[in-house]
């Protein structure tokens, strides 16, 4: 089963209603972060037309 890729907005609209907020951007990529009792999650996100699965970065 292969993951279809999705635009940007859909992508920052899923993260955002998972609790995360963008909180900087570097060029192209932007970071969203979440905090948990864990620690801080953070996934950075090209700003790219369509994104792929493979161009998602979460630690």
């Amino acid at each position: 089963m292969s993951l279809k890729p999705l635009p940007y907005r859909e992508v920052k609209r899923r993260l955002e209603a998972a609790g995360f907020e963008e909180v900087s951007q570097k060029g192209s990529h932007v970071k969203f972060a979440k905090s948990t009792d864990e620690g801080t999650r953070t996934a950075i996100v090209p700003r790219h037309r369509e994104v792929t699965i493979v161009h998602l970065a979460v630690f």
